[in-house]
């Protein structure tokens, strides 16, 4: 069993100003998060320096948008429906919300496919291709959910020719990596990468300037509540990985990231 030690012991940013710190949490659900001040106080301590707050449905797209307004320069949000959320006489007012909301996010996300949840499939990907044709017409990127779902998520992503996705917390097929790494996908990793062999072949097949870190958090890790600070863990698992320095990794990932998200 991994332990994962404290983000304060694994501090990259040492004592350098606030804002000026690399890192960035490619995906988390802040308004899970109890104490938002609280975790974006340990993110700054930890030298985590933006978050993309991603959202799932109205109440927490419109959570994540009010946090975001709250944190300026440090949160940016993406707005989306997970596949986990759809509810057949609330789809059309989510996608309404998302549409007159995406102009002013950095990304289309959470989305997906996942064939582990009850939702029939054929109504997932109904919604998934509207959800496409709006990142599309918005120029925006998308952030997916590819749960069971990796080759019809990619297919239909590539179809709808959209040119900038992530493929959140990849752990599918190699044969489908390899197709989205052609396409000039990129995957994310988290914490996860020191306990599933899955996600860490993944991570060691794509090269390191197609993969962003993140830390879905607040999802747990072995029984141990995430927040963004833990995205020192994240790069330190992906550093093991690829063999580099964890500074290395930092720089990359950071690069990656704000180019894909187009940050200021």
């Amino acid at each position: 069993m991994v332990i994962f030690p404290s983000p304060r012991t694994l501090r990259l940013c040492g004592d350098r100003v606030w804002g000026f710190c690399t890192l960035i949490d490619g995906h988390a659900h802040l308004n899970e998060i109890e104490d938002i001040d609280a975790a974006i106080s340990s993110a700054r301590e930890a030298g985590v320096g933006a978050i993309i707050g991603v959202g799932m449905d109205i109440e927490s797209n419109r959570a994540t948008l009010d946090i975001a307004a709250r944190f300026p320069g440090i949160v940016y949000p993406a707005i989306g429906y997970h596949p986990w959320s759809i509810v057949a006489d609330e789809i059309e007012q989510n996608l309404a919300f998302i549409k007159n909301g995406l102009p002013s996010c950095v990304a289309l996300g959470e989305v997906g496919i996942d064939y582990k949840t009850k939702i029939k499939k054929k109504v997932q990907w109904e919604v998934f291709e509207r959800l496409l044709a709006m990142a599309k017409d918005a120029e925006k990127p998308i952030i997916i959910h590819s749960r069971f779902s990796h080759a019809r998520t990619y297919e239909m992503s590539a179809l709808a020719g959209i040119e900038r996705a992530v493929f959140h917390w990849f752990t599918g097929e190699k044969e489908v990596l390899v197709r989205l790494l052609d396409s000039g996908y990129f995957i994310s990793v988290t914490p996860a990468l020191a306990y599933s062999p899955f996600h860490r072949d993944a991570a060691a097949f794509a090269p390191i300037e197609r993969i962003m870190v993140e830390t879905d958090a607040p999802v747990e890790y072995q029984g141990r509540i995430s927040g963004p600070a833990d995205l020192v863990l994240t790069l330190r698992e992906l550093a093991l990985v690829k063999g580099i320095p964890v500074e290395e990794a930092e720089v990359i990932t950071e690069r990656n990231t704000r180019l894909f998200y187009r940050l200021e």
